[in-house]
């Protein structure tokens, strides 16, 4: 891949980088910071000459997402950094060695962005030579509890056709924590504050010498969207949900705990509300991008579904008396599993790599920054969202009915089908709590209860769709183990009690839908 090296070291860990940035003037002097509340001395100054090349697409990909990064030679902590912004305000710092190459970014800081990045090289965009005057602020054990550096910034910004440089020059101090608490960083900028150094206006040194290259940030809304309309709620819907995805992709190609699942509910959640709204919007637009959302789907859902059923099946047999465990359960069931899970998380990384789904995120990013929407979408939020709302409950309901229906008949051969329409009932349930929750905004509690109540509905029948794929997998596990010579004794015992199981899950499905049917809270929607 362009840009990046072929290096296959493991993802270096995310460090929470806590500082503020501050702009002194000419005159500027440091006061005595020793006076701070739990400060015991400032030690002497350490001067470093950094030189630091950052890197970006031609289009300032990473920097239109506030995120730096660079290689850096000089100081303590000479190499590559890679830093993204959090949800809490401050940043992640992941950090790599300098290696021999000066223009190759290291495979594990280029992974993290490459939701970003999709595909494009990655070329030097600034040069920073920085003189750093670095003072420790120690307690009374000289423990540092922060760093305060003031840094003398020369910047070097080649036109974008790389005729010339621009080059600026300006001050800077920065207060990092090292040991010390929020408390003492609110101290310590008060008293910079005071000193004649405002907070700084620019989030990074990045960005303040990229200047008007960087584009404004977009509003809330997309132009010609009004608050108070369908078409306001829809789109703050879909790009909540397209921000999870992108914040879940780096996660997942690390194969951090939940984020393949979390990607899968992001795509989810956007294939529900294109469907439930898509009287709102060109479905020519959008059609195709429900297809590509359901192809990702099924991807993330491969390693998924490997890793809830070996994890369900392990706890199964964990919970079995020992005597009634015979030959190797256990054994059988982590290795075909772990195996699948390998293979299935292997396939998530190549899609994740590819142009497919590059493809996909440029059409999500549109959809939120321009959204295909018909003229219907910008009337009252209310009059026109409701009724689709209820016409996902019209939808379910009738699912029930057909579920009832075909009971009515008489017990069914059938089981398969039987499973088949409770599958069916499970995932209009769960577009009607989608689309319930995506009403939270303008409806508060009264939409959050309905919602609440299709998801119990959603749960009873995903516990019974667990229990049809788990008896499926132990009647395979059964078989290979069979044909491998191995008692097979506990796979039917497991299989059995999973059997009850759906069962008991068939008789809760029955109590909340009966709750969800009648309760008068979901009057508001007129169903």
């Amino acid at each position: 891949m362009a840009g990046s090296s072929t290096s296959t070291a493991p993802d270096p860990v995310a460090v929470a980088e806590v500082e503020r940035k501050f702009e002194p003037g000419p005159d500027f002097r440091l006061p005595d910071l020793s006076t701070v509340s739990g400060v015991a001395t400032v030690g002497e100054p350490h001067v470093h000459d950094l030189d630091a090349t950052y890197f970006d697409t031609v289009d300032l990909r990473l920097a239109r997402n506030k995120i730096t990064l660079r290689r850096r030679t000089g100081g303590d902590d000479a190499g590559w950094h890679l830093k993204r912004p959090r949800t809490d305000g401050d940043r992640d710092e992941l950090h790599a060695p300098l290696g021999r190459s000066r223009t190759a970014v290291p495979a594990a800081l280029r992974r993290p962005v490459e939701v970003h990045l999709r595909g494009a090289e990655l070329v030097p965009v600034v040069r920073l030579g920085t003189m750093r005057t670095v003072r420790h602020l120690l307690d009374a054990d000289g423990t540092v509890l922060a760093e305060v550096a003031q840094d003398e910034v020369s910047a070097s910004t080649p036109s974008p056709d790389g005729a010339s440089d621009t080059v600026q020059e300006w001050s800077e101090l920065e207060v990092e924590l090292v040991r010390g608490d929020r408390r003492l960083l609110e101290a310590v900028a008060g008293a910079v504050v005071d000193a004649g150094a405002p907070l700084s206006s620019s989030a990074s040194k990045l960005s303040r010498a990229l200047g008007d290259r960087l584009p404004p940030k977009p509003g809330a809304l997309p132009d010609g969207v009004r608050a108070g309309t369908a078409a306001a709620v829809l789109v703050a819907h879909l790009r909540e949900h397209v921000t999870r995805l992108k914040v879940n992709d780096p996660l997942a190609r690390a194969d951090r705990p939940d984020a393949v699942h979390q990607m899968r509910v992001a795509t989810r959640r956007l294939r529900s509300a294109l469907a439930t709204y898509g009287p709102l919007v060109d479905r020519a637009v959008t059609d195709p991008q429900r297809d590509e959302l359901r192809w990702l789907g099924e991807v993330l859902g491969h390693a998924r579904d490997a890793e809830v059923i070996r994890d369900e099946l392990a706890g199964l047999v964990a919970a079995q008396p020992a005597e009634l465990v015979l030959g190797p359960v256990a054994g059988r069931i982590a290795t075909t599993l772990d195996v699948r899970y390998r293979a299935a998380h292997d396939e998530v990384l190549a899609v994740l790599d590819g142009p497919r789904y590059f493809a996909l995120l440029d059409s999500l990013d549109l959809l939120v920054t321009d959204p295909p929407l018909v003229p219907a979408a910008y009337g009252d939020a209310d009059d026109v969202l409701l009724p689709l709302v209820a016409r996902t409950f019209r939808r379910l309901r009738k699912l029930v009915d057909a579920v009832h229906a075909a009971a009515d008949d008489g017990p069914s051969p059938d089981a398969h089908r039987h499973d088949e329409l409770l599958h069916e009932v499970r995932k209009a349930a769960k577009r009607a709590r989608y689309a319930g929750e995506s009403l939270v905004v303008v409806h508060g509690g009264t939409a959050k209860g309905w919602a609440a109540r299709m998801e119990a509905v959603q749960e009873a029948l995903g516990d019974h769709q667990d229990t049809v794929v788990i008896r499926a997998e132990l009647l395979a596990l059964a078989a290979a183990a069979h044909a491998d010579g191995e008692d097979t004794f506990t796979y039917g015992r497991l299989h059995a009690l999973e059997q009850a199981r759906a069962d008991a899950t068939e008789g809760r499905f029955e109590q909340v839908w009966k709750v969800a049917r009648t309760k008068s809270g979901q009057r508001w929607l007129k169903p």
